[in-house]
Formats: C-alpha cells, sequence, structure tokens
C-alpha cells in the first residue's frame, strides 16, 4: 500500500507553492489536500471555535483528493484526520510557503502551526518555505531538494514529537549549497504601526516593523540561509524550558508546597 500524504499550507489551495508540493507527494504516495480556502498567513497555531467550519471538494482523483476549507490550516489538520483521510497520514506536508519561516517566523507561521498540530496528534510531518516574497514565486528551481528531503523523511522517519522547519533560499537550483540541520537563529521583529484615517474619519491601524537578528551564530538557520543553504530546523511542541526548573523551584521555594 503506497503511503498516504496529507497537504495543507496557509497561503491557500489555489497557491502555487501547495500545487508544486502537491506534485511532489504524488511520486511517493496517496494525496489528500486540506487547505483554507484563502490566505491565512500570521494566524499560527489558531483554531476556529466560534463559526462553523465548511470544507469543499475541489478534485477528486483516486491518487489525488483536493478540498479547501473556510478555516485555518490546523483546522484543516484537524478536519483533515477526522473526516477526510481514509485511514491515518503516513506523512503530513505543509506548504511550500512564499516567504521565510525562519528564526522568529516559525512562531506566527500558519504554515509550522499546522505542522505542530499535526506532530501534537502523533503524525511525521514537516513545512516548507522558499524565502521569496514575490507574488508570483518560482518554486520549480526547489523541487529536487523538496523531493530529497520528502523521500528522506518516508525512508528515515522523525523522531516523535519533532517536528521539520525547512526554509530553502531563493536560488537556482545549482546555486544552492547543500542542506544543514540548524538551530533556531534568534531574532525579533521590531514593530511599529502607521495610524491612518478612513473614509469615514475613523482611525486604524496598519502593521509594519522590521526584522531584526539577535544571533552571529553559524549553526542557525539564519546563517544558513544567508549563505545559501537550506536548513532544517527540529522542533517540539513541548515548551517546557527544562533547565529552568532547578532554578525556579530554588528561587521560589518559599511559595512551593
Amino acid at each position: 500500500m503506497r503511503p498516504l500524504i496529507l497537504i495543507t499550507n496557509d497561503d491557500g489551495y489555489q497557491s502555487a507553492g501547495i500545487a508544486a508540493l502537491q506534485r511532489v507527494a504524488r511520486k511517493y504516495g496517496d494525496v489528500v489536500v486540506v487547505a483554507p480556502r484563502h490566505n491565512s498567513s500570521g494566524l499560527s497555531h489558531s483554531i476556529t471555535s466560534k463559526t462553523p467550519l465548511r470544507v469543499r471538494a475541489v478534485d477528486i482523483q483516486d491518487d489525488c483528493k483536493v478540498y479547501f476549507c473556510t478555516g485555518t490550516p490546523a483546522d484543516c489538520v484537524k478536519l483533515a484526520e477526522g473526516h477526510f483521510c481514509p485511514r491515518k497520514p503516513d506523512l503530513v506536508l505543509s506548504g511550500i510557503n512564499a516567504g521565510s519561516n525562519a528564526s522568529i517566523n516559525e512562531l506566527y507561521s500558519g504554515t509550522m502551526g499546522a505542522v505542530r498540530e499535526a506532530c501534537s496528534d502523533g503524525l511525521t510531518a514537516v513545512g516548507f518555505s522558499l524565502v521569496d516574497y514575490r507574488e508570483k514565486s518560482d518554486f520549480e528551481e526547489i523541487l529536487p531538494y523538496v523531493e530529497t528531503i520528502v523521500r528522506q523523511v518516508l525512508q528515515q522517519g522523525i523522531p516523535a514529537g519533532i517536528t521539520l522547519n525547512v526554509n530553502i533560499p531563493n536560488l537556482k537550483h545549482d546555486e544552492i549549497k547543500g542542506i544543514r540541520i540548524c538551530r533556531q537563529g534568534a531574532s525579533r521583529w521590531v514593530d511599529s504601526y502607521e495610524r491612518r484615517v478612513d473614509p469615514h474619519g475613523h482611525d486604524y491601524y496598519w502593521l509594519s516593523g522590521r526584522f531584526e537578528e539577535l544571533d552571529n551564530g553559524e549553526d542557525t538557520d539564519l546563517w544558513a540561509l544567508r549563505n545559501g543553504y537550506i536548513s532544517i530546523v527540529p522542533g517540539t511542541i513541548d515548551s517546557t524550558h527544562s533547565d529552568s526548573i532547578p532554578l525556579l523551584t530554588s528561587r521560589y521555594a518559599d511559595i512551593l508546597n
């Protein structure tokens, strides 16, 4: 039996990135796509709980079934598992996102929110992003690398409870130097909100800002991407900082039982 591969994203079911990812996945398994109806970037791991979710079939073939969902990327994974996958997926792929999800961007990413949701349900999950913010990104140059990683994950697996965040520099295929396993580079967004006035005279605010790197390490995803490498950052859904437990236990001893 061929592996069952579930695909989602946060750019919407009609994006070029998800179409490219489908072409790769169909070489290695049967595919179910459940993706947001509209662009859902920046929604992280949010889920829909106050409004109904609607799912519509878009294209049903023997080896690839495509649906859109009115919810978030995490909603798509939840619904797909329970209602649209004929069995437990062997692999969940999210992307290919247009734009970086490296470093702090992973926290905000709907692409990676879907990956974390899949991982929390015990599924093997990988997110792919191309560091290209153009309206029409070209994914063809990077597909051989995407295929290599998908094949490796299917053959070798990922440790339980671990996700993979794959970011690919916007380079020609032969300009990419290779693949590196990295740690997440420290960074932050320095936010600013531009105050504007709508036609009715009411104020509104538009988010902008700048990206600030806080890490000079040569073992980070930021360094890898800047130097022509694909970065793979293993992550975990357990947000406990274990090293702080003894420190806090000692520091807060007077309030602990």
